[in-house]
């Protein structure tokens, strides 16, 4: 499945969600989620840049990709601006190729505040630049996923997307 039937496949399953939870006249509640684009940044090597989480956050003690929510003022951008703007605040000034599809999906529950998040996983190629990390992490690193792990690096729906990027042969 390519990243266009992917995003079809998102689009089809939430019109087909919405259709079924109609029950005769009334509707059931319907759910909201937060937006969470994520970014797969691979250097030539194939290694893909993931992110320490800090103390107190909930994937504590494993490792986090660049990205994060969409800003309620950026409904209306595309995404690879918004991710542009992410690598912007939590690497600094690097030089990143996206692409513009998204390769994975994943949800969880933010285990502090209760919110709902859908992430969505981009594929970026890093083209150089001096990463400098904001306080968001502690370090960075890179990883070859097909040789490591997954479940000792990520959590939550950081680990559910990894899996799905990994399971496509996107390596």
């Amino acid at each position: 499945m390519n990243s266009l039937d992917l995003a079809l496949c998102i689009y089809n399953k939430m019109i087909i969600s919405t259709h079924n939870n109609k029950k005769s006249n009334n509707m059931k509640e319907v759910d909201f989620y937060q937006v969470s684009l994520k970014l797969l940044l691979k250097d030539d090597s194939g290694a893909i840049l993931i992110l320490k989480a800090k103390e107190g956050d909930i994937s504590e003690g494993y490792y986090d990709l660049p990205g994060g929510r969409i800003d309620k003022d950026e409904f209306n951008k595309d995404f690879v601006d918004i991710m542009r703007r992410e690598v912007e605040e939590e690497l600094g000034g690097v030089d990143v190729i996206f692409n513009q599809f998204p390769v994975a999906i994943s949800r969880n529950t933010n285990t502090k505040t209760g919110n709902r998040i859908l992430h969505l996983f981009f594929e970026a190629q890093y083209q150089g630049g001096e990463i400098r990390i904001s306080d968001e992490h502690l370090s960075y690193r890179w990883i070859k996923l097909g040789e490591v792990n997954l479940e000792e690096y990520f959590t939550l729906g950081i680990l559910d997307g990894v899996r799905m990027y990994v399971g496509k042969g996107r390596l």
